[in-house]
């Protein structure tokens, strides 16, 4: 089991940054993949961004070149940096545990990330 609580959402003006971190309630060291997804309002969730327990990362198209994920073990805090934030942006933010390559099986609550034009 693990729980996750994510923080850092609010408003923000477009071409604005925003961290976002997911802290964890124990270690994530050994958790496959940690993901960040979001959904807009009437749209489906989507994945974002992940990051593997060996650092390996994958964005989305969408977000490629303005958004990075990382983590640090030792804190159990995932991290998600959105830079040149759009207002397509604009959605409830969820952080995402896989133990194994599977899929996810453990969410955060979310947070709600607002980018005004």
């Amino acid at each position: 089991q693990v729980q996750l609580v994510e923080s850092g959402g609010g408003l923000v003006q477009a071409g604005g940054s925003l961290r976002l971190s997911c802290a964890a309630s124990r270690s994530i060291s050994s958790i496959a993949i940690m993901g960040w997804h979001r959904q807009a309002p009437g749209k489906q969730r989507e994945l974002v961004a992940t990051i593997t327990n060996r650092g390996g990362t994958n964005y989305a198209g969408s977000v490629k070149g303005r958004f990075s994920i990382s983590r640090d073990n030792a804190k159990n805090t995932v991290y998600l940096q959105m830079d040149s934030l759009k207002p397509e942006d604009t959605a409830v933010y969820y952080c995402a545990a896989a133990p194994t390559f599977v899929r996810y099986e453990y969410w955060g609550q979310g947070t709600q990330v607002t980018v005004s034009s």
